[in-house]
């Protein structure tokens, strides 16, 4: 029974200070957001500003367009995620359904992919998008974010359906329910969290990524908002603290509360009790 309490605390602790750790940038983004220019140049910084202020948010609005970057992302990550899900939820049924040799050798490909660098594909994928003239195009982008989360979705969701157990449609079937019938009207509505999370997954990974979007887009009025982040940067390398701080806050602010979303989509044991033993 002692080693079992060690244990236990030993493994809140370690969570404690993973918790911790994950935090602390977040906390000290927020304390640069609303501190002065006179406080961020001290030499004795503090966690909670002296002197509030919004005039970093002020600034960083007045110096880049900011609300057009955040468009742009909206759009891009929006379309990717949906595109990508009705592409991956056909796909994941029957890599989960018919586990045959391809649809376990397309699994595989799936997870080996994931392991691929973004320096690998790059230039393959600049040289596709100058011949069908995308550069420089959301379109463009959206396409690139689709291929990208595509293999993500498809494992993610490959899990959702195995988890549908097949008893439920084998019920379905005897009733008379036809294949159509059967995953619109029973597999779809159990589906439908994993379907969410998996949207809002893909979301997220478009709205943070920064490496594509400064690749492929070379005009402001289409720059996405981790790209125009950069531009806080002066050219030697000096950073704008405040400026900077109070636009990341602002775009890291989607991505918190999607996630809070995702948390209370993901239920688990969702099916339990659906068949009985």
């Amino acid at each position: 029974m002692r080693t079992s309490t060690t244990g236990r605390v030993g493994q809140y602790a370690v969570l404690l200070a993973y918790l911790v750790f994950l935090a602390f940038p977040f906390l000290w983004l927020v304390s640069t957001a609303f501190k002065s220019p006179r406080e961020l140049g001290s030499l004795h910084p503090t966690w909670i500003p002296r002197d509030p202020t919004l005039d970093n948010f002020r600034q960083a609005f007045d110096e880049q367009p900011l609300l057009r970057a955040a468009g742009n992302s909206l759009l891009a990550a929006s379309v990717a995620a949906v595109i990508a899900v009705l592409i991956a939820t056909p796909l994941a049924y029957v890599m989960a359904r018919h586990r045959t040799r391809l649809a376990k050798a397309a699994t595989g490909w799936v997870v080996v992919s994931q392991a691929f660098p973004l320096v690998l594909v790059i230039i393959p994928l600049f040289l596709v998008l100058k011949n069908l003239r995308l550069i420089n195009s959301l379109v463009g982008l959206v396409l690139v974010y689709v291929v990208w989360a595509l293999p993500f979705a498809l494992w993610m969701l490959v899990g959702y359906v195995r988890a549908v157990p097949t008893e439920l449609e084998e019920a379905a079937a005897v009733d008379g329910a036809g294949r159509l019938r059967t995953l619109v009207s029973v597999t779809a509505p159990l589906l439908a969290p994993g379907i969410v999370a998996t949207a809002l997954f893909a979301f997220i990974t478009a709205w943070n990524e920064f490496f594509f979007a400064l690749v492929l887009l070379k005009t402001s009025d289409k720059q996405t908002l981790p790209v125009v982040l950069t531009h806080f940067i002066g050219a030697e390398g000096v950073a704008e603290l405040g400026p900077l701080a109070a636009a990341a806050f602002l775009a890291t602010l989607p991505s918190l509360i999607i996630f809070a979303i995702i948390q209370r989509r993901i239920t688990g044991g969702m099916l339990a009790g659906a068949v009985k033993s």
